[in-house]
């Protein structure tokens, strides 16, 4: 039967071996409660979905086994040997969204230091990629800062957000001492409204930033190579390894809902496992 859908459908040879897999996986499941891949209905068919979910297979996995089983109601209904698609119209899988890449602090510690400080140019980047993971801003945030938001007195930097939305956000000592130190070197001419300004004094563009950020990942043998958002991440992943509050990170990254926030957690929680399965005598 399968190979006359395969057939009917063109499969290659590879197509037709991944279908069989998976109708194979439901029919075993099907057997366990007396039916089959031809007599299966509707409730045994969401139950055999949620029995994938609580296994841990991935969405993509789950989604194929979906299309699978669609695919070969919908067979067994054109051919007449079923009056009902008991796959038809299921209900609409939540989209899992991936996991932010992660960075050690480690790798951050190398990142930092990679600019050659004794140039201009080395010292404004280095800044910059301080106060970005100082701070948890966007990339695109970072490239506009004004200089009249920054409150050296304070700590405090005054960060535009999407739609406009305006945050205060502190940095630490670390990137104070390094904000003194481009604030004494920043030229003045031409004069500027940005913290960092790019050529003839207008906003740097977020792409030549984030070549730069690259050209100094490369620089420091850092695998993968980081993405722009890469210390973003970072900076709220290590806040919360460290015991931060997740609403004072929400604010801090500017999310308007907390559920953004706590994909950090789950990074959070990804990462002790590995150092568990690593470390641990009876991890690996």
């Amino acid at each position: 039967m399968l190979d006359r859908l395969a057939m009917l459908r063109g499969w290659s040879h590879a197509t037709r071996a991944a279908y069989a897999a998976d109708l194979r996986d439901a029919e075993t499941f099907f057997r366990a409660l007396a039916s089959d891949v031809f007599r299966a209905d509707r409730a045994l068919v969401l139950r055999y979905l949620s029995a994938l979910a609580r296994r841990g297979l991935s969405q993509a996995t789950i989604r194929r086994r979906r299309s699978a089983l669609a695919t070969w109601f919908a067979f067994l209904l054109d051919q007449g040997l079923r009056e009902d698609h008991p796959a038809h119209e299921l209900p609409p899988m939540r989209r899992q969204r991936p996991l932010p890449k992660m960075m050690s602090e480690r790798d951050v510690e190398r990142l930092l230091a990679a600019p050659d400080v004794s140039q201009p140019l080395g010292l404004r980047d280095r800044c910059m990629l301080e106060l970005l993971y100082a701070t948890g801003v966007r990339v695109s945030e970072l490239v506009r800062l004004p200089l009249a938001g920054l409150d050296r007195a304070a700590g405090l930097v005054r960060v535009v957000g999407k739609g406009d939305k305006e945050r205060l956000v502190p940095y630490g000592e670390e990137a104070a001492r390094w904000l003194d130190a481009w604030l004494e070197a920043r030229p003045g001419s031409p004069p500027s409204p940005f913290l960092f300004p790019g050529r003839q004094g207008r906003a740097m563009t977020r792409q030549n930033f984030w070549q730069r950020i690259r050209h100094y990942a490369k620089a420091a043998g850092i695998r993968p190579l980081p993405s722009p958002h890469t210390l973003r991440h970072a900076f709220a992943t290590h806040l919360l390894a460290h015991g931060a509050d997740l609403r004072a990170v929400q604010l801090l990254l500017g999310h308007a809902h907390v559920t953004t926030t706590e994909i950090y957690t789950h990074v959070a929680r990804a990462r002790l496992h590995q150092l568990v399965n690593r470390n641990h005598p009876l991890g690996g």
